[in-house]
């Protein structure tokens, strides 16, 4: 089946560090935007989605928008319905009417538990906030809870993220998502000189947070994420698996009928178009749905490639393992079937990936 995704661009206001699209929150723009998704949603009524995704922004800002959404959604039975959240907006009533409509997942922005980590990365939460967003969530029959991490950001220590997990880890959540942070350009903190840990700490947070979750029963399986058991992230999934899914709104992209899109990063002319201007990606060559593609993805997850669909999409399965042998012992396992990396081997993924692809 195929997967749903519905950006919400809108922010109360925007974090230092974030470069996704975003525009700032406004009721009346907000009507609109919900009027030009569900227009959108109407060239897919033949669909049955299975996973739905609604990424932002801050989705909850719209909850009462995404409500009569939900209801122009052919999903299909036993669907993962997913929604952003941030503490500090996060309250009992959105959530009730949320669950109601259909939402039977929640993902948390906590970042930290951390009141001067929290600070420093412009967030609008603190600690207490970030805990009561998930208690709230979990008495309101929420029981699918995941919480982003971010980790090697600024005056974080080993020690101070180490709390954070620990306690994170007490409270009702499912899933967490460890993300180291990245300085894009274009955004606040690529202007300023930032109290960053160094290179060999940041490695040791993230090595430490693996073996952590680990340890409190979250199973790695993807670069960034983390499970109990019964937990997954089955729309997450389906970028990793190359599995078709719908883009809706600007800055979303689709992989469908097999060929790729993205839309503008543009709310007006999103809002005016009677159906969103998709554009398609180059997808010539070997990168775009064949072995190369394939490897790029699996590669991320802790499941790893296998070497027969590898083959099957038009990879050269002895060229790969050729290059497996330069990379240094202690990054990769192979066991006769499939290559896949391990925790030190994800700190260096991408070149891995390029020797291993002969770049």
């Amino acid at each position: 089946m195929t997967g749903l995704y519905i950006h919400i661009p809108f922010c109360l206001a925007k974090c230092p560090y974030c470069d996704f699209y975003s525009v700032r929150y406004g009721r009346s723009l907000a009507e609109e935007y919900k009027r030009a998704v569900i227009r959108n949603l109407g060239y897919y009524r033949q669909e049955r989605f299975d996973t739905v995704y609604f990424g932002g922004g801050t989705p909850i800002l719209l909850w009462k928008e995404i409500c009569e959404i939900l209801g122009n959604i052919p999903f299909a039975d036993n669907a993962e319905i997913t929604l952003e959240a941030n503490p500090g907006v996060t309250f009992r009533e959105n959530l009730k009417e949320l669950k109601s409509a259909g939402v039977n997942r929640i993902s948390l922005g906590i970042q930290s538990l951390n009141d001067d980590e929290l600070k420093a990365l412009g967030r609008r939460h603190n600690g207490e906030a970030a805990i009561k967003s998930i208690e709230t969530a979990y008495s309101c029959g929420f029981d699918n809870i995941s919480a982003d991490l971010m980790l090697s950001t600024p005056l974080q220590t080993k020690e101070s993220l180490s709390r954070t997990v620990s306690e994170l880890c007490k409270l009702p959540v499912a899933h967490i998502s460890a993300y180291m942070l990245k300085i894009e350009e274009n955004t606040p903190y690529a202007q300023r000189e930032l109290p960053l840990p160094d290179e060999d700490v940041t490695c040791d947070m993230y090595l430490n947070t693996v073996k952590q979750l680990d340890g409190l029963g979250y199973k790695q399986y993807e670069i960034s994420s983390f499970a109990k058991e019964g937990f997954i992230c089955r729309h997450n999934m389906k970028y990793w698996n190359c599995e078709e899914y719908v883009g809706i709104g600007p800055a979303a992209h689709s992989y469908y009928n097999g060929e790729r899109f993205f839309v503008n990063r543009d709310i007006d002319g999103f809002i005016r178009s009677e159906r969103q201007e998709a554009v398609k990606e180059d997808t010539e060559g070997a990168a775009f749905g064949g072995f190369e593609e394939y490897a790029m993805l699996r590669l991320r997850l802790a499941e790893g490639l296998n070497l027969k669909e590898y083959k099957r999409r038009g990879g050269n399965a002895k060229t790969l393992l050729k290059e497996a042998e330069k990379i240094p012992k202690g990054c990769f396992n192979f066991n006769g079937e499939s290559i896949s990396l391990t925790p030190s081997g994800f700190l260096v993924s991408n070149a891995i990936i390029a020797k291993l692809l002969g770049y």
